[in-house]
């Protein structure tokens, strides 16, 4: 049973009776005589309301939404019992479901069914849930009524938001170039032997291939000289070459930087470069470790690709523990035999958080192609831009310790053969596809 503020409204009208009865009869008992009315009233309009308990409640929810984006979730109210309910319905979905309205108002007549709709609009990946629905069924005067929570489960699974996607069309773009399938004819610097074409200024004097060259030998030229028409060879990427992505699923991707986790960013960041490689012809293959291996997605090409990336990554979340780096390269060894880029999601901080890390990477670097790829927070450089009072140089000085042993660990990766590229959150995705590209460009991967 509940009350509503019409009962309490009641019960405070009592004030009337009482200042108008006073010279008759005394307060006390016309108050309590005013407390038996509003009692027995509330009573009568308990017993006239619709049984809560007599609805079948069903749903129907879309599998599946992108974060940030909007989902359909449909409660059907069946009224089984013998009187209209009139109330309202509260589907406890988690607050991070993002449901609205919370509440809602509704009628059913006996006998008939009423659907009821709540836009979802997530802000956490994963499985968001729901177990309860309470239904609150008022009676005709609207001065109590009934109340029962139903178990009716049902959840909705959220998947990555890709944000980045908006910068594949461009780096697609380049790739084209590269690949020599565009207007521009851009020379790309792999390995595979594409063709044979006359020289033009600006071309690499190391591409010329002077047998073609001699077989092509032409007319007499200025002298009465044989001419000649140097040939230079063009290349392109290879293909079918093989990258393995290792996010970091430790302590360290729990941290928040631009309203995001280090988590988050990595898997923008591989979502990314994954569709990119995919589209070179590439084999991508990835894994989430910290301690065990969370997620691994490996032998899948195009459009399936992307589907199990992002269904193995939703309902990861950081573990608050070490990553065991030892583990990588044994781990690395069951997804490629071959010399493969392999690019390590994981951020860059003081050197003995990296201790770790940087123990393992010569196992990496000596046979295969390197990437460590590293969120940075961009409120540390405004904070070591900062010097208006005392707390602020403290803050300077504890930025510039953070951002120079982040410096220190990185030139670390590089004196072990590995590479790095850091950038704040939005810019760390396009930052490794394009560092993806410079390996193809210079024939690396």
């Amino acid at each position: 049973m509940a009350v509503t503020g019409w009962f309490v409204l009641l019960v405070a009208l009592g004030v009337v009776p009482v200042v108008v009865l006073s010279p008759f009869a005394p307060a006390g008992f016309v108050l309590l005589m005013w407390l038996v009315l509003c009692a027995v009233l509330a009573t009568v309009d308990l017993l006239l309301a619709a049984s809560p308990r007599a609805l079948r409640l069903e749903r129907r929810i879309d599998d599946r939404v992108r974060l940030t984006e909007t989902a359909r979730a449909e409660l059907l109210v069946s009224n089984t019992g013998r009187r209209a309910l009139r109330g309202v319905v509260r589907d406890a979905w988690e607050p991070s479901a993002g449901a609205r309205p919370r509440r809602h108002t509704t009628t059913v007549p006996a006998g008939e069914r009423r659907s009821i709709v709540s836009a979802l609009t997530p802000w956490r990946r994963g499985e968001r849930r729901t177990e309860l629905v309470a239904v609150r069924a008022f009676g005709p005067m609207r001065l109590a009524a009934r109340q029962a929570t139903t178990r009716v489960p049902g959840s909705i699974m959220v998947l990555p938001e890709f944000a980045s996607r908006r910068h594949l069309p461009s780096r697609l773009a380049r790739l084209r170039e590269l690949d020599g399938r565009t207007a521009l004819m851009v020379r790309g610097q792999g390995t595979e032997f594409d063709s044979l074409r006359e020289y033009v200024r600006g071309d690499d004097v190391r591409s010329i291939d002077w047998r073609a060259t001699a077989r092509r030998a032409g007319g007499p030229g200025p002298g009465g000289a044989p001419a000649q028409t140097l040939m230079v060879r063009t290349w392109r990427p290879e293909r079918d070459r093989h990258v393995v992505i290792v996010v970091d699923s430790g302590r360290t991707a729990a941290a928040r930087i631009a309203d995001e986790t280090r988590l988050d960013t990595a898997f923008e960041s591989t979502l990314l470069l994954a569709a990119l490689a995919d589209r070179a012809g590439d084999r991508v293959d990835t894994a989430v470790y910290d301690r065990r291996v969370r997620g691994r997605v490996q032998g899948a090409r195009g459009a399936n690709l992307l589907t199990k990336l992002v269904e193995t990554m939703a309902p990861i979340d950081p573990e608050l523990l070490e990553t065991d780096w030892t583990a990588v390269p044994g781990l690395v060894r069951s997804m490629t035999s071959q010399r493969s880029l392999i690019v390590l999601c994981t951020p860059l901080e003081s050197p003995g958080a990296t201790r770790s890390l940087l123990a393992m990477l010569p196992q990496l670097t000596q046979k295969h192609l390197v990437l460590v790829a590293s969120v940075t927070d961009p409120s540390l450089a405004e904070a070591a831009a900062a010097r208006g009072d005392r707390g602020e140089i403290y803050r300077a000085a504890a930025a510039e310790r953070a951002l120079l042993d982040a410096e220190r660990v990185g030139a670390a990766v590089r004196r072990l053969g590995g590479d790095v590229v850091s950038a704040a959150p939005l810019d760390l995705p396009p930052a490794v596809a394009d560092r993806y590209l410079a390996y193809k460009a210079a024939g690396r991967l």
